[in-house]
């Protein structure tokens, strides 16, 4: 497959066009100069390397078209290379811009000789079909004309499937190659078998034959044990030591008749084995010699055998003593050692087969088959259908020159750059649909094969995803989408609600979250995120006090009727006046603790001045929700989605960021229509407890009267530093004293 080379040091003679989308450089693709040059540009300015050709929103014939290798992989050489050779037989290069499914037969460079030769392709396919005066073709003509032509028995691709053929014989023949070597796929689809295969194939059947007619001394390998031999030999193995073993304990005998009671199974074993239930297979049986050992006592073959031990015998003697020593009873110490001499070359003859695929057919099948016409008849029937192929290539030539002018630029702007997504109305060929869930349309879906393999990896996009199982009703279509939530909040999202999944063809699918990544998705929802934690919290514990009260409340009224049925007579317990008098004072306290703690909030509050009050309280509100909406408005400008791609098996090259307005495009909330009436009643509108709003005023008129009572309201004068200075250094007037009228003073009495 050719390859493009990095060009980053060489010297660009072409002036290249970007515009700033997402946060990185994207190239504009507008002019035909930038199509022709699209090979000299630095592929580390290309928005992505690779992508997979399964679960994206593309024509998937286009797709198999660029994957030349068959990977499964679209890869940047083969777009350069798909973009070369389409621009190099059109008159128009940047007609691949309008994406038409109809190409002009005017369209065609006729002056380059790839050109002529495929316009000349192209008024064939149409005088096929029987459209001789028309002067366009579109995709469904050369659609049709392929896949008649690939249904055809000869199609040239070389390929020869079963279906091709109508003698039973030579179809038995393919069925026997594609059985043993395999096979390639032919144009309709079908597994066919190549000159390779056959030559392949035929190869190794003569090898086998000739293996198999090897000749040895005794000429025992292949007229006496027959197909069985490979079966023949693991039983001749695995009952030798057997059958050796019995031979030298009738041999021990005849040295001392007394010996053979003992090599015998004793009593005491007899009685062991009797204890439980035997079976042919038991581990007991298996120890015990293959019959009774007596002097010079040939092995029987038929009757008087452990019974653990009686197929296999009966197999042995068919396959080796049989046909290496004639139809017996019993086998003679002398007969055994002759079967086993004979044997040795047998199975050295057997090591020496060759590892062939072919026997898996029978010997008498391979000689069949090598002693008829096969191979040559089989390998002109492959040179009939190659002689086909300059055809076949001119309707593939066809086909591939429509799907790239229609498909080709709508790749550009989704691989070379993302212009398709960064638009007013993201279309890119990555989003499988539309998600509805909780009052929101999420546009941002991918289609995804591993939850687990892909949210390890998409958990750094810092964006919101919530993995859905997607079923089709009435149907057993199923998939796995992950849907990024980019607006609103995440307060209803759980595991297990349920949405629609509109597809791009418009087909609506059953939805169900059954994993959550969790990320923040707007600077609202992470202000009032620390007061749902507190209330939530607040929740919890008060959940977790009340099922903690009532648990014991009904301890004790369990263990009181327990106590009142078994001791009625008891007295009963006094009131102890001194304990509750203590729980009201503690109570008492409380009360007043926190009554202090209001009434000093509220004298501090009130103390300031009017314009301090909004100052203040928005303050409060920073210190608690600021760290949360900062580490919130931090994610939200980082959000990426390379790594949601990357998961998918896309090669993303850059950050393709989302914003927070970009974000807003991507998932949508609902909205009432524009000139809708709205009433505002409800009619079932929950009633408010007035004992809510008696609270609330109790509060605050106790706040007002504790700040009362320490004269927060008085208005204190404050009286200038200097006066008060002077008033402290000037000293006290002296006062002179009033003189007392003559007429006051009383006379003196004598």
């Amino acid at each position: 497959m050719p390859t493009v080379a990095d060009t980053s040091t060489e010297k660009k003679t072409h002036q290249w066009q970007f515009v700033r989308v997402g946060g990185f450089d994207q190239v504009k693709l507008e002019r035909t100069e930038d199509l022709i040059a699209l090979a000299e540009l630095d592929q580390k300015l290309w928005t992505a390397l690779s992508c997979p050709t399964q679960g994206l929103y593309f024509d998937p014939r286009t797709l198999a078209l660029l994957d030349t290798d068959k990977d499964g992989r679209i890869r940047a050489p083969e777009i350069v290379v798909a973009l070369q050779w389409t621009t190099a037989r059109l008159i128009n290069p940047l007609d691949i811009k309008a994406g038409h499914s109809v190409l002009p037969l005017a369209a065609i460079d006729q002056s380059h000789p790839e050109g002529a030769k495929l316009l000349a392709s192209a008024r064939e396919i149409l005088k096929i079909i029987n459209k001789p005066e028309a002067n366009e073709i579109s995709v469904d003509d050369v659609t049709d004309i392929a896949q008649i032509f690939a249904q055809t028995p000869f199609n040239g691709d070389g390929v020869i499937p079963v279906q091709a053929v109508d003698d039973e014989t030579y179809q038995q023949v393919i069925a026997d190659i594609l059985s043993c070597v395999g096979g390639e796929p032919d144009r309709c689809g079908e597994l066919g078998v190549t000159q390779a295969k056959v030559d392949d194939f035929f190869s190794q059947v003569q090898a086998y034959i000739d293996w198999w007619h090897v000749d040895t001394d005794d000429n025992t390998h292949n007229l006496l044990l027959g197909e069985d031999a490979l079966i023949a030999v693991e039983n001749f193995k695995q009952l030798k030591p057997k059958i050796d073993d019995y031979f030298t304990r009738c041999q021990l005998a005849e040295f001392d008749p007394q010996a053979a009671t003992l090599l015998n199974p004793s009593i005491a074993q007899y009685e062991q084995l009797a204890l439980h239930d035997l079976s042919a297979t038991d581990l007991a049986l298996l120890a015990l010699p293959l019959a009774s050992i007596a002097a010079n006592k040939p092995l029987p073959l038929n009757k008087g055998l452990n019974p653990a031990w009686a197929v296999q015998i009966s197999q042995l003697n068919q396959a080796v003593f049989l046909p290496l020593l004639g139809r017996l009873e019993s086998l003679s110490w002398a007969q055994w050692q002759e079967a086993k001499a004979k044997f040795v070359g047998y199975d050295l003859w057997l090591q020496s087969k060759p590892a062939e695929a072919v026997e898996r057919l029978s010997i008498e099948r391979l000689q069949a088959l090598l002693a008829g016409d096969y191979q040559h008849q089989l390998s002109l029937l492959i040179a009939k259908d190659q002689a086909l192929a300059a055809e076949a290539e001119a309707i593939e030539s066809v086909e591939r020159l429509i799907y790239y002018y229609r498909d080709l630029y709508r790749l550009l702007n989704n691989f070379v750059s993302f212009r398709d997504f960064y638009s007013s109305n993201p279309h890119s060929i990555f989003q499988a649909g539309t998600l509805f869930l909780d009052g929101r349309s999420c546009s941002l879906c991918i289609r995804v094969t591993d939850i687990a393999k892909h949210s390890a990896l998409a958990s750094s996009s810092l964006i919101f995803l919530a993995y859905c199982d997607c079923t089709r009703p009435g149907t057993q279509e199923k998939m796995t989408i992950a849907a990024a939530f980019t607006g609103g909040d995440a307060d209803n999202l759980l595991v297990g609600r349920n949405g629609i999944f509109y597809d791009r063809q418009g087909g609506d699918w059953d939805a169900t979250i059954v994993k959550i990544i969790d990320h923040p998705i707007s600077i609202g929802q992470a202000f009032w995120s620390p007061y749902q934690r507190l209330g939530k919290m607040l929740a919890e514990q008060i959940e977790k006090f009340a099922a903690a009260r009532d648990k014991e409340a009904q301890a004790k009224t369990l263990a009181g009727s327990t106590a009142a049925i078994s001791a009625t007579e008891a007295a009963p317990v006094p009131f102890d006046a001194g304990k509750f008098a203590g729980i009201f004072a503690a109570i008492g306290l409380a009360i007043g603790a926190i009554g202090a703690a209001i009434a000093s909030i509220v004298s501090g509050f009130l103390s300031l001045v009017w314009w301090q009050m909004p100052l203040s309280l928005l303050g409060i509100l920073l210190f608690i929700s600021g760290p949360s909406m900062l580490i919130a408005s931090f994610k939200l400008h980082r959000r990426n989605l390379a790594p949601i791609l990357d998961a998918s098996g896309w090669a993303i090259n850059t950050k393709a960021y989302i914003n927070i307005p970009f974000g807003h495009l991507l998932t949508s909330t609902a909205k009432l229509p524009k000139n809708a009436e709205r009433q505002l009643l409800d009619p079932f509108a929950t009633k408010k407890a007035p004992w809510r709003s008696f609270l609330v005023i109790g509060i605050i008129l106790g706040a007002l009267v504790g700040a009362w009572q320490q004269n927060l309201f008085q208005h204190k004068s404050v009286k200038p530093v200097k006066q008060e200075v002077a008033e402290k250094v000037v000293p006290p007037a002296v006062v002179a004293p009033v003189p007392t009228p003559a007429s006051a003073v009383a006379p003196a009495k004598n």
